[in-house]
């Protein structure tokens, strides 16, 4: 595996497929995967294990998972938003979950229909299940922290209750957390802030990811802010499909191409090649026709000369 320095986490065929009403086929997923696999994408969240009749977008996501299993390297994500959905990643053989757990009460009972303290019951349920596991076939588990940065229903979200929820989250026994601009309401100072915050209630070690929106044009602002404190994995979409559909206006997730090569042209490894990442985004269009792709990279295509591993900086 390539050694890198920021993991670029690939959430497009989770978090871009639920928010849109088109149902990619099963077989377009599985090569949007591999693609991005073969572009040196290391993480991929490829779907979330919730009722078919709610979100139809998702009703293959087993079966994504057990292919996914089979490429060399890769570690397969997926979400769950509670036990039931746990059992059902673990039975795929999913080598992370997480669970989301918005700071905004009000969008959690719209998101999973719970209150916090049924969300965090969820939680303590998930972790019994996984400590009745081997330790070799348990995968991580991530409570996500969703609306961290404000919510488009309650609308701004004390910082305490964040960091209170981050602690909660870890004493019922998740891995870490992940903070989650849900809304797309972050700013850079904003972002550092909450990061220095959580961190000082949960360590450091528990909070290593985190997942932006560019619903505001702040979203690769707001990651270097977040590089700048120490987070080495962010999310990101294909073609920057998706948002929360939950959150309305939020659509926006950052777009794997625009950040693979900020990070590439400042000299920080991903491991990613950006040529077969640009290239994959046609599955995606082939299969979504009528869906927008969003990104400048693609459309500006790579500068003339580029060097990949650093650009336009002298030595």
């Amino acid at each position: 595996m390539t050694e890198i320095d920021i993991l670029i986490s690939e959430v497009g065929p989770r978090d871009g497929l639920q928010s849109i009403q088109t149902i990619m086929p099963t077989a377009a997923k599985k090569a949007w995967v591999a693609a991005e696999a073969a572009a040196g994408v290391q993480e991929i969240e490829v779907g979330s294990f919730v009722p078919p009749k709610l979100l139809p977008q998702m009703a293959d996501t087993a079966e994504i998972v057990t292919y996914a299993r089979t490429i060399p390297g890769l570690t397969v994500a997926a979400l769950v938003p509670n036990l039931k959905g746990a059992e059902n990643a673990i039975r795929a053989g999913a080598h992370k979950i997480s669970l989301p757990l918005s700071v905004s009460e009000t969008h959690s009972k719209a998101n999973l229909r719970k209150t916090h303290q049924q969300v965090l019951d969820e939680v303590r349920a998930i972790v019994a299940l996984l400590n009745s596991l081997p330790p070799d076939q348990r995968p991580g588990f991530e409570g996500s922290l969703s609306t961290a940065f404000g919510c488009t229903l309650e609308g701004p979200v004390p910082a305490t209750k964040v960091t209170e929820m981050a602690r909660k989250l870890i004493e019922a026994g998740c891995d870490e957390v992940g903070l989650s601009d849900t809304t797309g309401m972050a700013n850079p100072r904003q972002l550092q802030h909450l990061i220095r915050l959580v961190r000082s209630e949960v360590g450091a070690d528990k909070l290593t990811g985190v997942h932006l929106h560019n619903t505001r044009g702040l979203g690769l602002a707001n990651i270097l802010a977040a590089l700048d404190e120490g987070i080495t994995t962010v999310d990101s979409s294909l073609g920057g499909l998706g948002g929360c559909p939950y959150a309305p206006g939020a659509s926006g997730n950052i777009v794997t191409e625009d950040l693979a090569f900020m990070l590439d042209s400042m000299g920080i490894r991903t491991g990613v090649d950006l040529e077969k990442l640009i290239a994959g985004r046609n599955i995606v269009t082939g299969a979504l026709p009528d869906e927008p792709m969003y990104g400048f990279t693609p459309d500006a295509g790579l500068p003339k000369g580029y060097t990949p591993g650093g650009w336009g900086i002298d030595s």
